[in-house]
């Protein structure tokens, strides 16, 4: 059942002909316990914007450092966003994701993200961005604050607009 929600969601996701196709490559360092290794986030996003809207889809490590057993540190995320007010080249995001992290006792995974994007060209931007994972299982519970940068490459040239565009509501 899982294989063919996944079949229809990605060939929706495929055939808007109106929207634009993006890949984000997004590390960033958390303030959770231990070593640098087990600080550093990695995640790869591949997605598709709607004016003011895009939706990606992310995998992701929220750990380097090595684990005793099996991984828990690799997750899925289905990663919403909105581009809520831009001047010139720069936009502010939001983003509320939710996501799964692999053989994990905390295993549900939600975010909430805000971020400055700037357009450097057309299809090339930067994200500089903060947040908070939630993690929850069944018995316990934690989060994480985190701090990061991502590139966006954008297939066709990136000609969105936010909702609120220097002072005047789109």
């Amino acid at each position: 059942m899982r294989h063919i929600f996944l079949i229809i969601f990605f060939t929706g996701f495929g055939f808007c002909s109106f929207a634009q196709t993006y890949v984000s490559f997004a590390p960033s360092i958390s303030n959770q316990a231990g070593t640098f290794p087990d600080k550093i986030n990695l995640n790869l996003e591949v997605g598709r914007q709607w004016d003011v809207f895009s939706l990606g889809v992310v995998v992701g490590k929220n750990s380097l450092a090595k684990t005793a057993g099996p991984d828990t540190t690799t997750f899925f995320e289905l990663r919403p966003n909105l581009n809520v007010f831009q001047q010139g080249k720069f936009t502010n995001t939001f983003t509320a994701g939710i996501g799964y992290i692999l053989n994990a006792k905390e295993n549900l995974l939600t975010e909430l993200t805000y971020g400055i994007e700037y357009a450097f060209t057309p299809q090339v931007h930067f994200n500089v961005y903060f947040g908070q994972y939630y993690y929850s299982g069944r018995y316990s519970d934690s989060n994480s604050t985190f701090f990061g940068f991502s590139c966006m490459y954008y297939f066709s040239p990136n000609h969105a607009k936010p909702l609120i565009q220097n002072g005047k509501s789109n």
